[in-house]
């Protein structure tokens, strides 16, 4: 079987960034961004510059473990919250999956259910919610969609 050549520094072998990393960047910057904060702000609470960070939210530089756990803190969400929602052709590319494909490893990795709480709809539907000021029109959002999810449990 031949041999492939990949990446040690986790790129693809054209030298793009590797899809994963470029996912986990883009949900470090869509959970930035859902709660306002500027990438100035993020670098300061997590000892970067600005310009480390917008390369971590393009994929261009690998977010190690232990940073991967503070942003997670700074930015409230679980860790697993970088690789919610990444669509199977990103998993793909991941380099054990690379490597499988060359070595011939059969076993899959385990797979968990995704929770809800840290998905991109979840956290827009909670910023909207938040964002209307007057509490009765609040109140009535919130028994609305009460009332929808047991319509939608019943049938």
């Amino acid at each position: 079987m031949a041999k492939r050549n990949v990446s040690t520094r986790g790129r693809l072998e054209s030298g793009a960034p590797n899809p994963v990393d470029v996912h986990v960047g883009g949900r470090m910057r869509l959970r930035r961004t859902l709660l306002g904060m500027s990438q100035e702000k993020l670098g300061e609470a997590i000892g970067l510059t600005f310009q480390q960070v917008q390369k971590y939210e393009r994929g261009a530089n690998r977010i190690g473990a232990s940073r991967l756990f503070d942003l997670s803190r700074v930015l409230d969400v679980p860790v697993s919250y970088f690789f919610d929602d990444m669509a199977d052709g990103v998993q793909a590319q991941s380099p054990v999956n690379i490597i499988k494909g060359s070595v011939g490893l059969s076993e899959e990795p385990a797979t968990f259910e995704a929770d809800p709480m840290t998905k991109r709809e979840t956290l827009e539907l909670v910023r909207a919610y938040y964002n209307i000021t007057d509490p009765q029109v609040r109140k009535r959002v919130y028994e609305l969609a009460k009332a929808l999810a047991a319509v939608a449990g019943a049938e």
